[in-house]
């Protein structure tokens, strides 16, 4: 396609994926209101000052110092959902885009890595959720309450939760990572086990820094899933290495175009 083709039908694909996050976000606004997704987002902390000294077992309520701020908390918890939501589609358009330019043997490692992706993404996030998010809120919020009264403000307390539950997501994608740049030739196998104690080391200080709290009990409650991740991301790329090379193989011993197969 000529260079304003391509201009054209990238306009086409933001316009659309713009459309779908906008949609999303309506969406997302009524399941926030409708389907009480506030009281999913407090559940951990619920439970975390129900074991507060002198606690009353009445639900708690988060503060708000700006007459705005209660608003801007559910706006911003729609257009998340929405962005959910609509992530599909944007993944979609971003793929109509670029599959023209990807080989058959790299299209046949990427289609399998997005949904392997999304299952990762969701099972980062649903452990922050269930395990590190209730630790780290009871380390942090109990920390000092012989001295300390908690008052938690809506708009912290979401970026809080949000930041937290993305940062595991997003973490979890380190497979596919891998797969996708073993697909293209630019990680070995090889290179992955050479450099398996540098990973550690990275992987020790990415979890301390995306878990705050406990240094112990969160600190190594990531650094196991994270190190299984990586053993598994080594055995994705040997899988993947060994079929390029089979590949390869395969292309070299076959005739050059024109040529006369002897028989």
């Amino acid at each position: 396609m000529p260079f304003l083709d391509h201009l054209e039908e990238f306009r086409w694909r933001i316009l659309w994926s713009v459309i779908a996050l906008i949609i999303g976000t309506g969406i997302g606004l009524v399941l926030v209101i409708k389907f009480d997704v506030m009281a999913l987002i407090l559940a951990p902390l619920q439970t975390v000052m129900a074991e507060m000294p002198g606690a009353t077992g009445e639900p708690e309520k988060l503060k708000y110092i700006s007459p705005t701020e209660p608003f801007f908390f559910i706006l911003k918890m729609g257009v998340l959902t929405g962005f959910i939501l609509a992530s599909p589609i944007v993944i979609y358009q971003v793929w109509a885009f670029l599959s023209p330019a990807l080989e058959k043997h790299e299209k046949r490692v990427i289609v399998p890595s997005l949904y392997f992706g999304l299952v990762l993404f969701a099972s980062g996030v649903a452990m922050a959720y269930y395990i590190a998010l209730p630790v780290t809120l009871r380390f942090l919020v109990l920390f000092g309450n012989e001295w300390f009264e908690p008052m938690l403000t809506a708009g912290p307390y979401f970026a809080f939760v949000t930041k937290l539950l993305l940062a595991f997501g997003v973490v979890f994608e380190l497979p596919v990572v891998v797969m996708i740049l073993s697909a293209m030739g630019l990680v070995t196998p090889m290179f992955l086990r050479r450099k398996r104690r540098h990973a550690l080391v990275g992987i020790t200080v990415l979890a301390s820094v995306l878990s705050p709290g406990d240094v112990i009990t969160v600190t190594v409650m990531m650094m196991v899933p994270l190190t299984l991740l990586y053993e598994v991301s080594i055995l994705l790329s040997a899988v993947i290495y060994r079929r390029r090379e089979r590949r390869e193989a395969e292309l070299d011993e076959s005739p050059p175009e024109g040529a006369v197969e002897a028989e």
